[in-house]
């Protein structure tokens, strides 16, 4: 429990924060910046990070790299060519960063002096885009990712003038999410020698490669390879002289963290054992080859997700004890593991999600981006010896003041085996003898959380009158394998029912209009909300975003379906029919009355725009009055970091739909 569940003001007091300004989508896509992957020098004495903001002149995003002294201080910009400027990395003595730039097109890695003295340099260059740089021990050479297509391996420009060539393939896995059809064209791994150029591509195997990590003595590279719900992801270890592989093993190939030990004798990584979308931790030892279980069925998910480098969030301290970045109840954390022992020691909490974690070489900063309710895309820095956060950055400070955002409340509601948490924000200037509309918002995954986070089409809501309730029912992560496994083979069950109670709770409220609530999620709380409007007439008003309508055409057309739905539904169509049918919101789309607006990317290959038609369709012949939003190109994640104008657009759209329909 984090020691405050109320932010701002203790709701149903007069407590009430003067607001000069509200949050207009407009303003949230262009006047908030954005701090990601900050790196810690190896000396722990400074911080690179890249800030990203958009353009209103041109309704482009850019981004470029900051350096600031490890309190803050001397903050001054490092770059300023090209329009995307990323992934920096310090080199093992510190005297050079390395990064990502477009700058003279392409997608080249560059390296600059640390001091700040000379121009960047660039070292190699690509036509599609690097990632996952990855200095050697000694600094001589980096490691890092760039897709690879057997069918133009120079990467040649295709000629204008002829025929698209035809898509032929054999693979089930020929598309994904953010790249399109991608056939045999995967992440590959390269090796370049900083001070000569010469570059070699060191992996074979036609699968994507994750972002690589030298061992300690620089001789043997480890990476992840493989597609969840194709092969398995499963983390192999590369011999760069000899060429020789070996892989790890172990569980059902969900690895998604793991980090070298200080002598290269073992490896820690985070798998998930008993395919549940929960992950353990586990010690690879080199010389055995044996794999040792260190934890079994946390109370969290022990490895937060969102970083940019190999670790993902973990680290040796020592050769014994390991620190990781988790997440339990929807916030952020820090936690020990001694991997003798198996002893688990909690470090921090914080009201927070965080992302990005660094350290420096003597593992006594822990160097992060910082979101809460009230704080966007800062960096912050934890102080192992202190225990003190310190956010050294003010990128929104100004923007914040002048639009204060929700306050916040979190509570629960028990069901049966299962507390649910629940969360209320409410306008700035929230007055609680008032009434207000309620907006329950659902978020996607369903493995995955809302929390501790500043969410703009939130924001936007709260900020024009509404409260808006958010909660994390059964199928949700961070909780724990029992609580989040509950949604397979259930969903619109147990789940909804979750949802539907913390509604219930909310409208006993006085300040709470039960008679004008509506409805809106994206990706699984958009199944969630085309489920909700066939089963209940209780909403006025339905936003649903990138929707899973139909479970068994869902299967053949998103770029995981086929592995993914026989997980959560106990096997193919023709051998859990009925199950397929019995969770589909197209099986009970006859009964809705609600007005809805479906809003889609049209380049979505994870939950495809078909189900948006499907969906569109359906209610249309029900009599329903309904709009649908087709935004071209946008991908199945446009909604957070898509084109600046189709993000505004849909808020823009989310917030008109709601004032029409629920209106006093």
């Amino acid at each position: 429990m984090l020691d405050t569940d109320v932010g701002i003001a203790e709701l149903g007091t007069e407590t009430r924060r003067h607001v000069t300004e509200r949050w207009m989508p407009h303003r949230l896509v262009y006047g908030l910046q954005q701090a990601t992957d900050p790196q810690v020098s190896p000396d722990g004495r400074r911080v690179v990070y890249s800030v990203g903001a958009a353009d209103p002149a041109t309704q482009t995003m850019s981004s470029q790299l900051w350096l600031c002294d490890i309190d803050g201080g001397h903050a001054r910009q490092l770059t300023s060519a090209g329009k995307h400027n990323g992934c920096p990395r310090w080199s093992p003595d510190g005297a050079w960063i390395a990064f990502v730039s477009d700058r003279d097109g392409g997608s080249g890695i560059f390296v600059l002096p640390a001091a700040g003295m000379g121009e960047a340099r660039q070292v190699t260059k690509h036509k599609w885009g690097v990632s996952g740089l990855a200095w050697s021990p000694d600094g001589s050479k980096l490691a890092y990712n760039a897709p690879y297509d057997p069918a133009n391996p120079e990467e040649a420009t295709p000629d204008p003038n002829a025929a698209p060539p035809v898509r032929y393939t054999e693979r089930i896995d020929y598309k994904s999410d953010g790249r399109g059809y991608i056939a045999d064209k995967r992440s590959h791994i390269f090796v370049v020698d900083v001070a000569s150029g010469e570059r070699r591509r060191v992996t074979e195997l036609a699968v994507d490669h994750g972002i690589p990590g030298w061992s300690p003595d620089g001789t043997l590279l480890a990476y992840t390879l493989g597609t969840p719900y194709v092969d398995g992801v499963r983390l192999q270890i590369l011999d760069l002289a000899s060429g020789a592989t070996r892989e790890t093993g172990g569980g059902e190939g969900r690895i998604n963290a793991w980090a070298w030990s200080p002598s290269g004798e073992r490896i820690i990584l985070a798998d998930d054992p008993t395919d549940s979308d929960q992950h353990d931790l586990f010690v690879y030892e080199l010389a055995s080859g044996v794999l040792r279980q260190l934890t079994d069925d946390l109370p969290f998910e022990p490895i937060a997700a969102n970083d940019s480098s190999s670790s993902n969030g973990i680290w040796w301290l020592d050769e014994r004890q390991v620190l990781f970045h988790a997440v339990h109840r929807a916030a952020s954390e820090l936690h020990t593991l001694d991997v003798e022992s198996g002893a688990l020691e909690p470090v921090v909490q914080w009201p927070a999600l965080n992302g990005a974690v660094s350290m420096d070489d003597a593992r006594r900063y822990a160097v992060l981006t910082y979101t809460s309710f009230d704080t966007v895309g800062e960096v912050a820095v934890y102080d192992l010896h202190t225990g003190a956060t310190a956010i050294i950055t003010s990128l929104n400070t100004e923007a914040l003041r002048d639009a204060p955002p929700a306050n916040w409340e979190r509570f629960a509601v028990e069901r049966g085996e299962f507390t649910i948490d629940g969360f209320l924000l409410t306008p700035p200037d929230f007055d609680p003898s008032k009434t207000y509309p309620l907006v329950l918002d659902i978020h996607g995954g369903p493995q995955w959380y809302y929390g501790f986070n500043f969410w703009p089409w939130q924001q936007v809501l709260a900020s024009h009158g509404f409260l808006v309730a958010f909660a994390n029912p059964r199928g949700s992560s961070s909780y724990g394998r029992h609580f989040v496994s509950r949604v397979r083979q259930d969903w619109g069950g147990e789940d909804f029912k979750d949802l539907m109670a913390v509604v219930d709770a909310l409208v006993e409220r006085p300040y709470v209009d039960a008679e004008r609530t509506g409805i809106h999620g994206y990706s699984y709380g958009g199944y969630m909300t085309s489920w909700a409007i066939g089963q209940t007439q209780r909403f006025k008003a339905c936003v649903c975003g990138a929707p899973v309508f139909d479970f068994e055409s869902f299967r053949g057309t998103s770029d995981i379906g086929f592995g993914w739905g026989e997980t959560q539904f106990g096997g193919a169509p023709h051998a859990a029919k009925e199950a397929y049918a019995k969770h589909s919101p197209s099986e009970f789309a006859h009964n809705a009355t609600t007005p809805t607006l479906i809003v889609h990317g049209e380049a979505d290959e994870r939950c495809p725009i078909g189900q948006g038609e499907q969906m569109f369709i359906a209610l249309k012949q029900a009599g329903c009055k309904v709009g649908f939003a087709r935004y071209p190109g946008a991908d199945h994640l446009f909604l957070m970091a898509g084109h600046p104008a189709h993000r505004e657009d849909y808020w823009t759209r989310l917030l008109d739909w709601m004032r029409e329909h629920l209106s006093e």
